[in-house]
C-alpha cells in the first residue's frame, strides 16, 4: 500500500523504466530502476497499530525527536514535541489522538532546513487543530528545504481516531505536536518514533 500522492511519481518512474528498458543502455536502465525503487520506498504507507491506552498520545510522524519545549499558539501555551523526518522515513502523518478537527490552516513561509528550531515559525506549514476530550492538540506539518508540499487528508469537522492518516509531507520535513500543558511528555531528545504507534505523551 502506498500514499495516494505518490502514485504520479511511481507511475512516471515505472513508465520511464519500461521505455528505457528497450534501449540498450545498461546505465540508463539501472538509473531508472533505482529511481523507481526510491519512489516505491519513499511513498510507502505501512499499516500501523495504535496503542489502546486511553491516555496515550502517539507521534504523528516517523523520525527523530528534535525539540521538546513550550510554545504559544493563538495566545495559549502548549507543550511542544517536534519530530524530524529524513528521506528514509515514512512520510504519511497520523492523528496523535482521537477527536474532531476544528481547523486546518495553511500558512505560507520560507523553506529553511526542517531540523532547525526556527523552521516551526518561519517555514511554510499546515496546522491541523484537533479538539479532544482532554483538550486541543495541534499537529503542524512543516515544509523543509527539500519538502515543498504539505498535504492534508482531513478538513474542518472531520472526526479522527488515534492513528488515522491525516496527511503527508513530500520528502524530508518535520511535524510539530502542540499538546495541552497538562500532558506528560514521555519521550526524550533524539528518541526514534513511529507515526501512529510510538507514545510521545500521556494526557
Amino acid at each position: 500500500m502506498f500514499a495516494k500522492e505518490g502514485y504520479p511519481f511511481i507511475i512516471a518512474s515505472a513508465l520511464l523504466f519500461i521505455v528505457i528498458l528497450f534501449i540498450p543502455k545498461t546505465i540508463m536502465v539501472t538509473i531508472c530502476l533505482l529511481v523507481l525503487l526510491m519512489m516505491l520506498w519513499f511513498f510507502r504507507d505501512p499499516e500501523r497499530i495504535s496503542p489502546h491506552e486511553a491516555d496515550a498520545v502517539v507521534s504523528a510522524a516517523d523520525g527523530k525527536v528534535v525539540e521538546i519545549s513550550e510554545a504559544i499558539i493563538d495566545g495559549k501555551k502548549y507543550k511542544k514535541v517536534s519530530v524530524f523526518m529524513n528521506l528514509f522515513s515514512v512520510h504519511v502523518n497520523r492523528a496523535p489522538y482521537a477527536g474532531t478537527v476544528s481547523a486546518v490552516r495553511h500558512i505560507a513561509g520560507t523553506f529553511l532546513p526542517a531540523d532547525k528550531p526556527e523552521a516551526s515559525a518561519q517555514n511554510e506549514r499546515n496546522e491541523i487543530h484537533i479538539n479532544t476530550p482532554k483538550g486541543k492538540i495541534i499537529a503542524v506539518q512543516v515544509a523543509g528545504l527539500v519538502a515543498r508540499r504539505t498535504v492534508s487528508y482531513v478538513e474542518e469537522g472531520s472526526s479522527v481516531t488515534k492513528g488515522d492518516r491525516i496527511g503527508m509531507i513530500k520528502f524530508s520535513s518535520r511535524v510539530d505536536h502542540y499538546l495541552p500543558m497538562t500532558a506528560h511528555v514521555v519521550v526524550l531528545l533524539d528518541d526514534k518514533v513511529k507515526a501512529g504507534e510510538s507514545i510521545i505523551a500521556r494526557m
